[in-house]
């Protein structure tokens, strides 16, 4: 279904439409990736951002809740953060200027201005589809970021991360990254926002995952109060890769966080887990479509969330089995604790299953904290608001659990901590 036509533009519209006419002089690019950030500009003047109408747009309708688009932003002035887990290797985009003169071994670092500048980068900035809003806003404006291609057979001995830190305004980066055959290693792909300053950011990662390469990629948004976050990954899986995909959001006053993964090679796996930690009036949107596309392939999908106050939290789940492929084993589940009357989260998990040989299923639960076990603690001396926080905590840390790495555990089990100390 395509974006409608609207007829008058909103205040957030008219506000992106004048930053681009601004920035577009100074935004980086030969004549093909000009004219396609023209083309993507004019699809927003036409169709407008998308509402409820847009069946991908159902529970996040984008035109009335995004209301304002901060000014160009500036220098930070501001260094990189500790990394999450002691030891890893960090590469540092502030404000949107990558680090250059970072070094990783194996891996191969680059701008990504200069492949907008030299119109490399022209075929990536197309949009998925009609209804590709967060590819159109970020391909307009996008200005840098990083592009990684770590070698065949590298093992990334420490996690890597790759910091965002925003310190309000406008921020808009990509991040190709390209795993060659039988790597190992874990990615933290990190936002965080270091001042009160309002902040709208996009971001798209474009992912491919080599021939039998063992990946866990983890991405930890912790966006202001303030801010607006519209964030994409794009992922390619070749045949036996394993893809472990860790999405937290722990942040940001409207979340839109989507997932756009192909399975293309047999004997690939994907793993998704998915933490969404909402409060006060917040908005959170995890959009996921999964396409299993060649023979003898599998996925697990569990999103856990947790929503308090009045926030308002959406999961779409899409999992599309192509006619060729057979032996799909695809399963999917979203369960949400509600701690507030006033809370809400809309689930909405689909199948697509066009051959005849496989085993997919998915499933939802909406639940309060059982009250037996909040009596349990609180009977022991524990204040209530403790219980309720160190019961939300093992709900979701189970999955952190997953990931067996001790001190990447710990790291992120801190996050979720951190945040419930400010909510619960």
């Amino acid at each position: 279904m395509n974006m409608q036509t609207t007829n008058r533009q909103t205040a957030a519209e008219a506000a992106l439409i004048e930053a681009f006419n601004n920035q577009i002089g100074e935004l980086p690019g030969d004549g093909a990736v000009i004219a396609i950030r023209d083309r993507l500009l004019d699809d927003l003047k036409t169709s407008g951002l998308p509402t409820r109408r847009i069946e991908a747009w159902h529970y996040t309708d984008l035109r009335n809740l995004l209301r304002i688009i901060p000014e160009q932003a500036g220098d930070a002035g501001s260094d990189a953060r500790e990394a999450l887990v002691e030891g890893s290797s960090v590469l540092s985009v502030i404000q949107g200027l990558p680090n250059l003169k970072a070094a990783v071994e194996g891996v191969d670092i680059a701008g990504y201005a200069a492949q907008l500048s030299n119109g490399t980068a022209a075929d990536g900035l197309a949009a998925l589809g009609s209804d590709d809003a967060v590819g159109r806003i970020n391909g307009s404006f996008v200005r840098d970021g990083y592009v990684l291609d770590v070698a065949d057979s590298t093992e990334l001995e420490e996690p890597l991360e790759i910091q965002f830190v925003h310190a309000g305004g406008q921020t808009h980066t990509r991040l190709p990254v390209a795993f060659g055959s039988g790597v190992k290693g874990t990615v933290i792909e990190r936002h965080l926002s270091v001042t009160n300053n309002p902040a709208f950011v996009s971001h798209v990662s474009d992912i491919t995952v080599g021939e039998g390469t063992e990946l866990t990629w983890i991405i930890v948004q912790q966006q202001g109060t303030d801010d607006t976050h519209l964030g994409q990954i794009r992922v390619d899986l070749a045949a036996d890769a394993k893809l472990k995909l860790f999405v937290i959001n722990a942040g940001g006053q409207l979340v839109r966080q989507e997932l756009h993964i192909d399975v293309t090679g047999e004997g690939a796996d994907l793993t998704l887990r998915g933490i969404n930690l909402l409060g006060a009036e917040t908005h959170t949107d995890v959009t996921m479509v999964l396409g299993h596309n060649v023979p003898h392939t599998g996925s697990t999908e569990v999103i856990r969330n947790v929503v308090f106050d009045r926030a308002k939290g959406v999961f779409q789940g899409m999992i599309r089995v192509a006619p060729d492929a057979q032996k799909t084993d695809a399963k999917m589940a979203c369960n949400t604790l509600l701690m507030s009357d006033d809370a809400e989260f809309s689930v909405k998990p689909e199948l697509e299953i066009f051959a005849d040989d496989v085993q997919c299923g998915h499933g939802a639960t909406v639940a309060d904290i059982d009250h037996n076990h909040l009596y349990y603690l609180m009977a022991r001396g524990i204040p209530e608001n403790k219980a309720r926080a160190m019961l939300v905590n093992a709900f979701v840390a189970e999955i952190v659990e997953e990931l067996e790495d001790e001190a990447l555990v710990e790291a992120l089990e801190g996050v979720i901590s951190a945040w419930l100390e400010k909510h619960a």
